[in-house]
Order: C-alpha cells, then sequence, then structure tokens
C-alpha cells in the first residue's frame, strides 16, 4: 500500500514587488551566542550611513566628605552600529516599550531627585 503524503503548500513567486514584501515569513531565534549586559548610561555618534549607541555604566568614585569632589568615570561596555533604518524602527518600538510601561507601572521619572522617597 502506498503511504499517503499530505500536500504542502510551496511558495510561490508574487507578481509584483508589493505582493512579494507581504509575503509572511518564518523567524528563527539563534540565542546561542547572546550575550547580556547592564547598562545604566549611553553616548551616541552618527554619521551619515550610520549611527552607533555606546553603552556603559557610570561609577561615581570619591565621597565629598574627604574633601574631594566627587568623579564619575562612564566605563564603556558595548558599541551598538545600526543604519539610520534599524535605528529608527528602535527609536519607534523604544517609544511604545515605554509608553506599554508607564501605563502599567506609572511614569518612568528622569529625574533622580524627585525619585527618591523620602
Amino acid at each position: 500500500m502506498a503511504e499517503k503524503k499530505e500536500p504542502q503548500a510551496e511558495p510561490q513567486p508574487a507578481a509584483d514587488p508589493a505582493a512579494a514584501q507581504q509575503q509572511q515569513v518564518l523567524l528563527r531565534l539563534d540565542e546561542r551566542n547572546m550575550r547580556a549586559s547592564y547598562a545604566n548610561a549611553f553616548r551616541t555618534n552618527v554619521t551619515p550611513e550610520e549611527v552607533m549607541i555606546d553603552f556603559g555604566v557610570n561609577v561615581v568614585s570619591g565621597t565629598p566628605g574627604q574633601g574631594r569632589q566627587p568623579e564619575m568615570t562612564f566605563q564603556l561596555g558595548e558599541r551598538i552600529i545600526l543604519n539610520p533604518f534599524t535605528a529608527k524602527r528602535l527609536a519607534i518600538m523604544l517609544g511604545q516599550l515605554i509608553r506599554q510601561h508607564e501605563q502599567q507601572f506609572g511614569e518612568v521619572e528622569l529625574d533622580a531627585g524627585k525619585r527618591r522617597k523620602g
């Protein structure tokens, strides 16, 4: 008896480029080489072709009680380089993420003095 196989849909080439862009694509995530880093600070730089974001950690050393001025060091950890198109998509996505976060947990206060609970 012959084995019965279910028909498999084969992708058909689109007649026009607009239709080709609407085809669904299966995205697979490969996390084998992923690293996690913490950052509480960043700096940016741009060229006509690239947007660069450096991530790092601000570290404060020295205390006012010791008679010297506190010093802050920005320890750079990662540099991410994006094309302007990807940078814009990231900016839009981060804006949406912050709006959702604030709806769920309240406003994210950027002024550290206002965040302190007295």
